[in-house]
């Protein structure tokens, strides 16, 4: 009798797990609270996905701390490399430190805010960033490089991005050009809009976490 209810009960769990598994996949994640904005929640998901942080951390970073939404990728990026808790991030951002300066306190090297490119000429708003990147970074000489903000959210999301979607830098780059911001971009990649060329493998370290299927 006792083996007959432990075992019901083991049916009725993996049931409920079968059941459950459709809503997460499509999307019907709580994130604590009502977005009625779809293409907000698209990319609340993917940050929480990419980063592997619970989308209510993603969504509680961006309304107890007033961050935007393109910053949020920037936190969890820098946590992720520093082998820090987001909170640490978080923190000194708090303290009016800037992103790229909250990067040197970590004992990160500027090289991580770039990804390969195969465009020759790189316009608005990489360019600059990528000009010194390629007069100095290849160069080894990190010491004369320094990002504002806005630079380091547009490379970060652009890292995001690519690796996410799986699509080559090349391809965001174009769609950030054109003046979109990131939101957009990945809604427009999403419904299949924004298709460019594939990522390349990268030749070493663990692969990059992509979609949900």
């Amino acid at each position: 009798m006792k083996n007959r209810v432990i075992k019901a009960a083991l049916a009725a769990a993996v049931v409920a797990v079968s059941l459950a598994i459709p809503a997460v996949r499509a999307g019907q994640v709580d994130l604590g609270v009502s977005i009625s904005d779809g293409r907000l929640r698209s990319f609340y998901l993917a940050v929480g996905d990419h980063y592997r942080v619970a989308p209510r951390l993603v969504v509680d970073y961006r309304t107890r701390y007033r961050l935007a939404d393109e910053e949020l990728p920037v936190v969890f990026f820098l946590a992720a490399r520093a082998q820090v808790a987001p909170q640490a991030v978080i923190a000194l951002r708090m303290k009016k430190q800037s992103w790229f300066g909250i990067a040197l306190h970590f004992g990160l090297s500027p090289e991580i805010f770039f990804v390969p490119v195969g465009l020759e000429r790189i316009g608005p708003p990489y360019g600059n960033a990528y000009g010194y990147y390629r007069k100095y970074g290849r160069a080894g000489d990190w010491r004369k490089l320094s990002l504002g903000d806005r630079e380091v959210v547009d490379l970060v999301n652009l890292r995001f991005l690519s690796e996410y979607h799986g699509l080559a830098p090349d391809a965001i780059i174009g769609l950030r050009g054109r003046g979109q911001g990131f939101v957009g971009i990945h809604d427009e990649i999403g419904r299949g809009k924004g298709k460019g060329p594939k990522a390349p493998e990268p030749k070493a370290g663990p692969k990059p976490r992509g979609r949900r299927k």
